[in-house]
This record gives structure tokens, sequence and C-alpha cells, in this order.
């Protein structure tokens, strides 16, 4: 149908690279854990994950609630997560974030980690605020990219983002693909009326990385995975650049790579 063709396209980039993701992604940092687990004021009985992926921003609620729900529309992105998610407490179902099907006031929290981009805005906020509770709390939160590691690597880094997407263009990849703008989130989840209270916090993290992850994460972008898996080569995307950059800066040791979270809050 028409009206969901941009949420077909959406879904559909996410096929073909869940292992990828899934190994050089960085994890939420521990502090948006301890975060709204203070604002939700109260023991969590069900946390709901929308946009889960591959369950690495619904794995770090284990054992911080009773139930940890992940819902992901992508069936590959789905079975990577049940594939490295051996947690009796979360599970993964089918489902939208404008159409989830849990019950009226179920949850918590409600957390988006890197895919509000990705979702129609009004009526995922509409959904959210009817799965949680009264003063339940909706996080929705990502990173920037690439990470604070080396000017040389970020300048290779954000050429080689630019010209992927040209060439997804190009490739006829991008058609109906639709992203709303990361820096209006906190604007239009005020403008939404579905929450009483709206901030935006910003959270620091540190993880390890080095030149094989590095590239690793530039692939777990599906506008580098696609064009590849579609004929694209290194050379044309700006991989091949980005990995001798990378080689030449970081090597093969590992070292701490600082990544800025901005986590958009709303109390239901």
């Amino acid at each position: 149908m028409a009206e969901n063709a941009h949420v077909n396209a959406n879904v559909g980039r996410w096929y073909g690279f869940a292992e990828t993701y899934d190994r050089y992604r960085p994890q939420p940092p521990a502090a948006v854990v301890d975060l709204l687990k203070i604002l939700a004021q109260k023991p969590l009985n069900v946390v709901v994950d929308l946009g889960a992926g591959t369950g690495l921003s619904s794995r770090i609620w284990a054992g911080h609630a009773k139930e940890v729900i992940g819902i992901e529309p992508n069936p590959d992105m789905r079975k990577e997560a049940g594939v490295q998610t051996e947690m009796p407490d979360v599970v993964y179902r089918a489902g939208l974030s404008t159409s989830t099907g849990l019950e009226d006031g179920c949850a918590d929290l409600v957390t988006i980690s890197q895919a509000l981009h990705w979702m129609e805005p009004e009526p995922t906020f509409i959904e959210v605020a009817r799965i949680l509770r009264p003063e339940g709390v909706f996080a929705a939160y990502d990173c920037d990219w690439p990470p604070a590691v080396h000017w040389q690597v970020e300048q290779a880094y954000n050429e080689c983002m630019e010209r992927a997407v040209e060439i997804e263009a190009a490739l006829g990849l991008r058609q109906n693909v639709t992203q709303w703008a990361k820096d209006e989130h906190l604007g239009r989840i005020r403008a939404s009326g579905q929450f009483r209270y709206v901030r935006e916090v910003t959270l620091h993290s540190v993880e390890m990385g080095n030149a094989d992850r590095l590239v690793g994460l530039a692939i777990s972008q599906a506008r580098v995975s696609r064009p590849l898996m579609n004929g694209a080569s290194e050379e044309e995307i700006g991989l091949a650049k980005l990995r001798e950059v990378a080689r030449r800066t970081l090597g093969d040791d590992p070292q701490p790579w600082y990544f800025s979270y901005r986590v958009r809050i709303g109390i239901k």
C-alpha cells in the first residue's frame, strides 16, 4: 500500500547485516539505565524497547525489570536478537512503533535507541503514551557519529558516509526511505501533547575500539552495507580510504572511544 511505502522501505533497509550490526555497534551506557530508573520512581515491572534491532538496547535492562519486551519489525534483526540474548526476562516480538500489539498502560518505561529518526513521530508518540502507565517514562536516545577518537579518522568516516548516501541513491536504494531530523526530536515530543514533562539530557560513554572496529562500525550503517551488497566497491564508497586512515592512526590495539548520547525524555 502506498501509505506504507516509507514504513516498508525503512524496515527493509536493515536486512542482511544483523550480525555485523550487533558486533560493532556501541552498547547504550549504563548511565542510561541509572537515570531512567531514578525517573521511573518505582521498581520496573515492564520495559518496552521499540525498534529493538539486535537487542543491544534491550539486553541492558535484564535484571533491572521483571520483563523486557523488544519490539522489532525486521525479522532478520529480530532473529539475531534472539541468537544474542540468553536472558529469560528479555523477549522479542514483531511490531511497529505505531502498532505494538501491547496492552494499554502495560509499561513503566518505553525506550527507543538509535531508531526514532526512522519512525513516524506523531503516531509513535500516541502509541508510546497508550502503552505507558500514568507517570511512566519515555526515553529516546542516540549517540553522535562517529565516536571522538582521532580527527583524521572522523574526516574519513564522514566522507565515507556522504559518499555512501550518494551511491545508495544512485543505485535506487533510497526509494521511499524517510528520515526525521534528530535535532528536532525534542520539539516534536513536546509538541505531541502526550507528555506532561519533556527535557533532554546528555550522557557520555567510553568503549574500546581499534581500526577493525571503526571500519565495522561504518559497515553497520545501512547506507554503507546496502551499496556493498548491491555491487558497489569499497573504493567507490570511501571505505577503502577509511580503512587505510584507521589502520594508520588507530592500529590494532584497542583504545578508548568517547560517545556522546542525547537522551530525550517524556513523562506521561
